[in-house]
């Protein structure tokens, strides 16, 4: 609890996030900003931060919030989704699935976690494709958003499921940091798995039945 990241980069970086909501405020939906602003906060900033560093666990929910809360909150925030993004949104599915796999395959996490820059990058990447992802299943029809939801269910219920059944831990840099909270490596990555399988897919899951559902009410007679 007594490692809080004050980095001043990070630091000046939430600053200016700040004033520029504050200098559009009246463009800004004010209720999804505070929360953008309070997701970023716990994320980088906060002692759950640090210990993403240390459990492979927390790191796996560190990434699904980017991608599952951080990211929609940051296109409600910024009213993205009246943004016209080139691409279908069968190729944004593609690529913000591919992109989450990447950055969890073992060389490349390995090298985020050994890389200031490297880990940056990661955290930008899966936040934009993530967000771009986004708008594209807000602004599609009922039918083609639901498909995707759906789709990336599936690829995120995958990697869990991969990650579950591994047969060894894969992630070099949680080797030595498991012990002190009474988990060997292997139990760790088993951890994130069913967190990448259940809770973690649950959220596309009832995006995709939320859809449905409004689609339905909306064709319902007078």
């Amino acid at each position: 609890m007594t490692h809080w990241n004050f980095a001043p980069e990070l630091i000046a970086c939430l600053l200016v996030v700040t004033g520029v909501a504050y200098w559009q405020r009246e463009r800004l939906r004010a209720m999804p900003t505070y929360a953008m602003l309070a997701v970023f906060g716990f994320l980088y900033i906060s002692p759950f931060c640090a210990l993403g560093s240390a459990l492979f666990t927390v790191r796996i929910v560190h990434d699904v919030i980017l991608a599952t809360l951080l990211a929609p909150l940051i296109v409600a925030a910024f009213r993205a989704e009246e943004t016209e993004i080139p691409g279908t949104l069968a190729v944004w599915t593609a690529v913000h699935g591919l992109t989450f796999w990447l950055w969890h395959a073992p060389l490349l996490y390995e090298s985020a976690m050994n890389s200031d820059g490297i880990f940056w990058i990661m955290q930008i990447s899966i936040v934009a494709t993530a967000a771009i992802w986004w708008i594209k299943v807000i602004r599609s029809p009922a039918p083609a958003a639901t498909t995707a939801l759906l789709a990336t269910m599936v690829a995120m219920g995958a990697l869990g499921a991969l990650l579950t059944f591994a047969h060894r831990a894969y992630f070099a840099p949680h080797w030595l940091t498991t012990q002190s909270w009474g988990l060997s490596p292997m139990e760790d990555q088993q951890i994130a798995g069913i967190i990448m399988w259940a809770p973690a897919s649950l959220v596309y899951l009832i995006a995709a039945l939320s859809i449905l559902y409004r689609s339905l009410g909306s064709r319902a007679p007078a």
